[in-house]
């Protein structure tokens, strides 16, 4: 399963939408920039999207309206390391209240891997920033232990983006 990612102005989003009326389109938007996310087995319905092969997933996207991107550049040698750290996550987020869904996702075409949470609200992602779960799920960070302090794994910082649905 793979899922597509367009970003771009909101009326170009709007027109994108409004071609495709049966497409089960995720439409996000911060201010005047959207983001146009579905999950599919065949090819991309938009030009110019970026892709991704989820290597995991919980939840229903579909159900969220906060969207977090944490964009997280990770090196061709960092890339069995991380994906493992990922793949034997905690899987505390899901108990959380106000969770969605998350999709741990691979890039297709680049060296940024997304995880992306979906929430019911801002507030609920906040609380979960904020929760004993969190600090758990991160507690290496930082540390010796920690993915974060491999050398290499990581050639530039990560970033997050935030979205309204």
């Amino acid at each position: 399963m793979e899922l597509h990612k367009w970003s771009g102005h909101s009326d170009q989003a709007v027109s994108y939408l409004a071609s495709l009326p049966n497409a089960r389109l995720i439409f996000l938007m911060d201010g005047q920039d959207a983001v146009l996310l579905y999950e599919t087995e065949g090819q991309p319905l938009l030009p110019d999207v970026e892709d991704y092969q989820i290597l995991d997933a919980s939840g229903d996207i579909n159900s969220g309206y906060f969207a977090v991107f944490n964009n997280i550049p990770v090196s061709d040698e960092g890339r069995e390391l991380f994906e493992s750290r990922f793949m034997n996550r905690a899987r505390k987020i899901e108990n959380e209240p106000g969770f969605a869904a998350i999709r741990v996702l691979r890039p297709l075409h680049s060296d940024t891997y997304v995880i992306l949470t979906l929430w019911q609200d801002e507030e609920s992602f906040r609380n979960w920033q904020n929760s004993e779960a969190y600090s758990s799920a991160h507690a290496k960070r930082g540390t010796s232990e920690g993915i974060d302090k491999r050398p290499n794994i990581f050639p530039r910082p990560s970033y997050v983006t935030t979205y309204l649905r």
